[in-house]
């Protein structure tokens, strides 16, 4: 790959990552995105097309890398004779918690993916369903096999409402904030804890 090619995308989804995450999509303009890159529009017409693309890519560069992480969890979890819906949960939720950890960018895009649930951006939302609604379905199969006792309806709705939850973690919008003297790694993983104990309770309540 060319590495001019490469470090000006890169660039700009930088950019774009982090006035999404500031402003919002509608309220981030290309022009902004340009400026903060240091590229020209031509750029972004190139790498992108448009800024829905852009948008969408966005995404893609981070929920790649996040929901294989998150199926190769999952299939190590299922293959053990003693795992239980816990590991199940950690499969999901472990991942996505280590990527507010990422000093590359990874606070930035848990803002984005925010705004993503906040803000009504049908379109967003197509892409998101269309190219990792997969994930999803793999993880309810996972979950119907270990609570046979709920319905699919039912348990889509749990699982949306943990989904949403952990959104609220990853973006640090909670009342709990880190103590001093604690490192951010512990403080995600007593996060990460918590969560999975309370998921739990809440898929194997009646």
């Amino acid at each position: 790959m060319n590495t001019q090619h490469f470090s000006t995308k890169e660039r700009i989804l930088g950019a774009a990552e982090q006035l999404f995450a500031t402003h919002g999509f509608a309220g981030a303009s290309l022009r902004q995105v340009t400026a903060a890159a240091n590229v020209n529009l031509a750029a972004v017409n190139y790498h992108f097309g448009s800024k829905e693309n852009l948008i969408n890519e966005v995404f893609r560069r981070r929920l790649d890398d996040l929901n294989a992480h998150r199926i190769e969890e999952l299939d190590k979890a299922a293959a053990r004779t003693d795992s239980d819906l816990e590991d199940l949960l950690s499969a999901f939720i472990r991942p996505a918690l280590d990527l507010s950890l990422d000093r590359t960018g990874g606070g930035a895009f848990i803002r984005v993916l925010a705004r993503a649930f906040a803000e009504h951006n049908d379109a967003l939302r197509k892409f998101l369903s269309d190219n990792y609604g997969h994930v999803m379905k793999r993880f309810h199969a996972a979950f119907a096999q270990r609570l046979p006792n709920l319905d699919k309806e039912e348990l889509y709705w749990r699982l949306d409402i943990i989904a949403g939850a952990l959104t609220y973690a990853m973006a640090d919008f909670g009342v709990i904030k880190r103590k001093t003297g604690v490192t951010e790694q512990t403080h995600r993983e007593r996060a990460v804890e918590h969560l999975i104990r309370f998921a739990a309770a809440g898929l194997r309540a009646p």
